[in-house]
């Protein structure tokens, strides 16, 4: 099933094999929340890492049972965030989530050498998911949160990490645009020839289960008519899937627009660790958190 709607993550989920989600450090109602709901729509079962008694008094506060929820106990932050890791390379849960840990310290867990959660030689990275009322598809975009300034080498793991997600939302071959500021190629603009180079490595089979062009001006990337006054030809042209930004600042302004000025809803995950990490925020909405929970379950081992 192709899913072409955000909330279509969440049929797909319900008859498929539960994945388990380990909650760092979730001392908090704005991460109990979250899980329990998801727990409650079927899409995930749940490890609450953290102080057993505060989790057990929130729960009682929010009329939650904490029964649904398996709960482990440790009241330090920084130990609870490396037990929930540690629960993950144990084969005890197949996706991370940040609770009320702060983001240096959750990410310096993912990031630990010894007992973290990244492969030699893997990239972390972002990637979003975005429904936008103005588009007719889904667009999986990134990085728009991790790396700031990503060379070729990161760009191409960006690349693969949104084809990897395009394939988990039932895209078969998804239509792959590498942004720069025109779809000419211009040796003095280096998102241009980074683009170029991508471009040319997926012809050749280097990078593999999708279509990949550019570098592609936004516009002729999700604009048919813009493509067509410019003349430029192709699967992607127009019609893109997804989104490579060359650096943080136009993916961070792409995201943010899309949220505050076109009413878009979006899940986001962080990749590149052994298992997809959610990293969700006080502010986002509870159609966000679900969302992101659901992605991460969907593209989980």
């Amino acid at each position: 099933m192709m899913i072409t709607k955000l909330d279509q993550m969440f049929d797909v989920l319900k008859s498929a094999k539960k994945k388990r989600l380990v909650a760092a450090y979730a001392n908090d109602e704005h991460t109990i929340s979250a899980v329990n709901m998801a727990i409650e729509m079927g899409i995930v079962e749940g490890t609450l890492v953290g102080d057993e008694k505060e989790i057990h008094k929130i729960c009682l506060a929010h009329g939650i049972d904490a029964s649904k929820m398996t709960i482990v106990h440790e009241p330090d932050e920084m130990k609870a965030t490396m037990k929930a890791v540690e629960l993950i390379n144990n084969g005890q849960g197949n996706l991370l989530m940040k609770g009320l840990v702060s983001t240096d310290k959750y990410m310096k867990a993912i990031l630990d050498k010894e007992r973290g959660l990244m492969n030699k030689g893997a990239v972390l990275s972002h990637v979003t998911v975005m429904e936008n009322p103005n588009y007719h598809k889904l667009l999986v975009v990134g990085d728009v949160a991790i790396l700031p300034a990503p060379e070729l080498p990161e760009k191409i793991a960006i690349t693969n990490y949104l084809i990897h997600t395009a394939h988990a939302l039932g895209i078969e071959k998804p239509k792959v645009a590498i942004i720069a500021a025109s779809e000419q190629v211009s040796p003095k603009m280096q998102a241009c020839v980074d683009a170029a180079i991508i471009s040319k490595m997926a012809d050749r089979g280097q990078v593999k289960g999708a279509w990949v062009d550019g570098p592609l001006a936004l516009d002729v990337a999700i604009d048919k008519e813009s493509a067509d006054i410019k003349k430029v030809t192709g699967p992607v042209a127009g019609d893109a899937d997804c989104l490579v930004f060359p650096n943080i600042e136009a993916g961070n302004v792409f995201y943010k627009t899309n949220t505050k000025l076109a009413a878009g809803e979006q899940g986001a995950f962080v990749v590149g660790a052994r298992v997809p990490a959610v990293l969700s925020s006080r502010g986002d909405s509870t159609k966000t958190k679900l969302y992101s929970i659901a992605l991460a379950a969907l593209t989980a081992p």
